[in-house]
C-alpha cells in the first residue's frame, strides 16, 4: 500500500520563500543586469556583455582594496580567534559569575554598527577623545586622520573590542558541552594545562571555532559602516575596504555598470570561500561520527 504525501506544509514555507525572493532573489537579477548593460540616463541601456567584468578586473583599484581587504580580515582572525579562546577559557564554568561575565561579553555585540563607530571616532580623537589624549601624553604621535598607521591600528582595535566576545562566547559554548569524565582522567594521569588544552579541549571545540571562524571571516570581509564612520576609508585610501570602494564607485561617482560587475564578483569571492568553510565543516563531522 502506497503512503500518501501531504504536501500543505510547503504553505509554511511559502512566505519565507516571498520574502527571500523579494530581499535576495530579486536585488541579485537586478545587478546581474545592471553588469552587463551600459546607460546613460533616461532609463535607456545598451548591451555591454563581459566589458565591465574584464574592466574591473584589469583595474588596480580593485585589487589594491581586495589586498586591503585580505590584510585586515586574516589580522581580524589571527587576533580575535586566539584571544576569544583565552576569554573563554578563563571564564567561570558555572555560578553567579559565570552570568555575570556571559552578559557582560554579550553587551558589545547588542550595540549597532555605527554607534560602534561614533564611539571610537570620538575615543580616538586628540583633541577630545580618551584614548587620543592619553595616547599623545604618553609622547607618542597618534592621529587616525592623518597617519595611515593609526588608522588601521584604531579600526582593528576597534574590531577586536567589538567581535571578539562572538569567538569567546562560542568557545564558551564548546567548552561546557564536554563532559567532566574528561578533566577528571585527565587529572588522573597528570596531564598538564597545556595536555588538557591541546587533546582535550580544542578537539572538542573544533565545530563552534569553525563556525566561529566563517562568521568573522564573513563579516570581516564586508565590514563598512565601522570604518566608514570612524575614517570614511581614509587617510587617503589606507581604509578603503572592498565594500567602502564600492559604495563610491556606485553611489559617490554613479558607475553603475562597473559596480555591479564589482558586486558580483565580491560575491563570488565570499561564496566560495563560504562554501570551502561550508565542506571542512562538513567533513569533520563526519569524521567524528565515524
Amino acid at each position: 500500500m502506497e503512503k500518501t504525501q501531504n504536501n500543505r506544509a510547503w504553505f509554511l514555507v511559502l512566505p519565507v520563500l516571498v520574502l527571500v525572493a523579494f530581499s535576495a532573489v530579486i536585488p541579485l537579477m537586478t545587478v546581474v543586469n545592471y553588469s552587463v548593460q551600459d546607460t546613460f540616463g533616461n532609463n535607456q541601456f545598451f548591451w555591454a556583455g563581459l566589458e565591465w567584468f574584464e574592466e574591473m578586473l584589469s583595474s588596480d583599484r580593485m585589487w589594491n582594496a581586495l589586498g586591503r581587504q585580505a590584510i585586515f580580515s586574516l589580522v581580524i582572525l589571527a587576533i580575535e580567534v586566539p584571544l576569544g579562546i583565552y576569554v573563554a577559557l578563563n571564564m567561570p564554568k558555572k555560578g553567579v559569575w559565570a552570568s555575570v561575565c556571559l552578559v557582560l561579553m554579550a553587551l558589545p555585540l547588542l550595540i549597532p554598527f555605527n554607534v560602534v563607530g561614533t564611539i571610537w571616532q570620538i575615543f580616538g580623537r586628540v583633541d577630545i577623545g580618551l584614548l587620543g589624549r592619553t595616547v599623545s601624553a604618553l609622547g607618542l604621535d597618534y592621529n587616525y586622520t592623518s597617519d595611515p598607521f593609526a588608522a588601521w591600528i584604531t579600526v582593528i582595535v576597534m574590531d577586536v573590542w567589538h567581535w571578539t566576545s562572538l569567538v569567546a562566547l562560542l568557545a564558551y559554548a564548546g567548552l561546557q558541552s564536554i563532559p567532566e569524565a574528561y578533566y577528571q582522567a585527565a587529572r588522573i594521569d597528570q596531564a598538564s594545562r597545556w595536555a588538557v588544552f591541546r587533546y582535550i579541549e580544542l578537539p572538542k571545540m573544533q565545530g563552534v571555532l569553525l563556525i566561529a571562524v566563517l562568521l568573522r571571516f564573513m563579516d570581516s570581509f564586508m565590514i563598512y559602516t565601522e570604518p566608514f564612520v570612524v575614517t570614511g576609508g581614509g587617510p587617503g585610501n589606507t581604509t578603503t575596504f572592498l565594500s567602502i570602494d564600492l559604495v563610491k564607485m556606485a553611489i559617490g561617482q554613479f558607475d553603475l555598470g562597473p559596480a555591479a560587475a564589482f558586486s558580483i564578483m565580491y560575491f563570488l569571492v565570499i561564496l566560495l570561500i563560504s562554501w570551502v568553510f561550508y565542506t571542512v565543516m562538513t567533513n569533520l563531522d563526519k569524521r567524528d561520527g565515524v
